[in-house]
């Protein structure tokens, strides 16, 4: 296939490779992003305050121990739901054609959020089950963190030169991707959505945390982030070049994202009225059995 010129300092999308192994910035940003995630999970369960309008808290009502072992199954949820994800909402016909290519083609990129969400949502689940933990404040606590890693995939996105926008020859930032078989200037939507569902939706988030409070709420942290990607994302859809899975009536004016967005902000809206319906809780929402002032044994 002939490469089109890209129109900007193409950044190589493998860092390093030695033999047969590869190291690429999209796995890169995979990596990088659950352990900055768990690194901000843990500075929070360390300020208990956070998590209650007690004056005088006892402790947070998640472990240290519990966030590490909640991370591995997290990110297994992250991987192998959004490369299903992936495949079945984007790629369907490549179960049959292709079917190796669903597990081996992972590292040429190809994940879905919804699916990694869904993913990530049975892997919060039964582990939160498993420990007898609460599962709407484990939520809150994953979904505070969760926008630092989508920043970082869709920068991967941009790096990869995949995933990009409608085509906008007015437009003085237009770009054209190397890989685009149209060599059309289009907007760099990844770098929308970075902007949108990573920093945007992350500073949202910490205004609640550390201005209003929100973990105090369970499920509203859970709720804003839902809402939040729900509503960023369908608008970045505007911008983005639009999927071909739609019937062919709605092309051009819905997309995928969208649909798939519109039970996010549903979901998203419930969590936030159920939350502010009731009273913020003056002690952390421990589960039977659970010391809190034992959160950081391992």
């Amino acid at each position: 296939m002939q490469m089109c010129p890209a129109s900007f300092d193409m950044i190589d999308p493998v860092i390093f490779s030695i033999g047969w192994f590869e190291l690429r910035w999209y796995a890169l940003a995979y990596i990088a992003g659950v352990f900055a995630g768990l690194a901000y999970v843990v500075w929070l369960v360390r300020r208990p305050g956070l998590w209650t309008t007690h004056p005088d808290p006892k402790g947070a009502p998640l472990g240290r121990a519990y966030v590490e072992d909640l991370v591995l199954w997290v990110m297994v949820g992250i991987i192998a739901g959004g490369r299903l994800g992936y495949v079945l909402f984007y790629q369907t016909s490549s179960l049959w054609e292709r079917p190796l290519w669903v597990v081996t083609g992972i590292t040429e990129g190809g994940m879905s959020f919804h699916g990694g969400m869904i993913g990530v949502a049975l892997a919060l689940l039964l582990t939160a089950r498993a420990h007898k933990m609460p599962i709407l404040r484990t939520a809150d606590a994953v979904a505070v963190v969760t926008p630092i890693g989508l920043m970082l995939g869709r920068l991967a996105n941009f790096i990869n030169g995949e995933l990009w926008g409608r085509p906008a020859p007015d437009l003085p930032w237009a770009m054209t991707f190397a890989a685009d078989p149209l060599c059309l200037e289009r907007h760099p939507s990844q770098l929308y959505q970075a902007g949108l569902e990573g920093f945007a939706l992350l500073v949202v988030l910490a205004v609640a945390v550390f201005a209003f409070r929100a973990l105090s709420r369970p499920g509203l942290a859970t709720g804003i982030f839902l809402a939040g990607y729900g509503v960023f994302r369908a608008f970045a859809e505007v911008f983005r070049e639009p999927d071909t899975q739609m019937p062919e009536a709605l092309q051009g004016y819905v997309t995928m994202g969208m649909v798939l967005c519109i039970p996010m902000i549903v979901a998203g809206g419930y969590l936030i009225w159920r939350a502010l319906k009731r009273p913020a809780d003056d002690q952390p929402g421990v589960e039977p059995g659970f010391d809190p002032r034992v959160k950081d044994a391992s």
